[in-house]
């Protein structure tokens, strides 16, 4: 089968979307998971942290599943959204929309640059939960808000939340990628304590209303950039933090940065997320999924608005020093 996509990134977190609804598509469950384990996989096949399906909605202008790498599927996707929601503005020529997701139909729109010639995308992130049971998390009490978890170590606490999918946060005051990425792997090997896996997060605090994260990815591994990862971390860093609510948190990750802002009414919390939704090309995969192979032609790069956002990541890693 011959499948236009377009190879994007959030903040270096990079996927392959798929538009059913544009392309006439459909496909089977166990099509979506295959298609992501032959054609997510760096070494052999286009490369990417998940595919995005955007499909028709009864309850939006459009619908977004995403798969990771190793076939699963996601229950949020922030940075995917973004790109999602690029796609879809462009493509039906309104600012702002609504996406249905798994767990929520979510407003996002185009909205002030965060960079210079950045176009940049809202998302909104929700519903937020502190509750164990919403990871889930096997915890006695009835939240685990800056609590050890002796099970991954005895040196750092975390706070757990969904938003929805499954987060684990940590703040500290420099962040180490190799601690990082064991307790990232120990606790999605933990089943007694986070039965369907967890994101895990090292926080660090750069400045007021400006951090540093970065996060091992469940289904992934460490990634550049996870944008529940990034909109969890600025909430945990109002709550237990300097930072603000309602005012825009800098997020500097390894892809390069977004903006975030917590907000809370009626006692919930929930979380705009701020960036880019970058085009790095556009080609067609012939997929033979019997055989697993495929082959990709037509690639046409989108070279100026690549150049654009290597200002970008350029000036992020200055401020991490990198």
């Amino acid at each position: 089968m011959k499948l236009p996509y377009i190879k994007c990134h959030g903040s270096g977190n990079d996927f392959i979307l798929i538009d059913e609804m544009e392309h006439d598509l459909a496909f089977t469950e166990e099509e979506r998971r295959n298609l992501s384990l032959l054609l997510c996989d760096r070494e052999t096949g286009i490369g990417s942290d998940g595919i995005l399906f955007v499909m028709p909605s009864e309850k939006a202008e459009g619908r977004m599943r995403m798969f990771n790498s190793d076939g699963s599927e996601a229950e949020m996707c922030g940075n995917g959204l973004r790109c999602v929601a690029r796609h879809m503005i462009e493509k039906l020529g309104n600012a702002s929309i609504a996406i249905e997701t798994q767990e929520a139909v979510l407003p996002v729109s185009q909205v002030a640059e965060i960079f210079p010639d950045i176009d940049t995308f809202s998302v909104q992130i929700e519903p937020v939960s502190f509750a164990p049971a919403s990871l889930p998390m096997i915890h006695d009490g009835e939240q685990a808000v800056d609590s050890a978890i002796l099970e991954l170590s005895d040196k750092r606490t975390f706070t757990a939340l969904s938003v929805p999918n499954p987060h684990i946060v940590s703040l500290m005051d420099d962040v180490d990628q190799a601690e990082l990425e064991q307790i990232g792997r120990r606790a999605n090997e933990l089943p007694e304590v986070f039965p369907n896996g967890v994101n895990v997060s090292f926080v660090q605090l750069l400045e007021k209303n400006k951090i540093f994260v970065r996060t091992y990815e469940r289904g992934v591994g460490l990634t550049n950039a996870c944008g529940t990862a990034m909109s969890a971390s600025s909430l945990v860093s109002t709550i237990l933090g300097p930072n603000d609510l309602d005012t825009p948190i800098v997020v500097i990750n390894k892809g390069g940065l977004v903006n975030c802002v917590v907000e809370k009414n009626d006692g919930r919390f929930s979380i705009q997320l701020r960036g880019n939704g970058t085009n790095v090309y556009e080609a067609v995969v012939d997929v033979d999924l019997e055989n697993s192979r495929f082959e990709v032609t037509g690639q046409m790069f989108f070279d100026k608005e690549n150049e654009t956002y290597e200002k970008l990541e350029a000036y992020a890693a200055s401020e991490i020093g990198g």
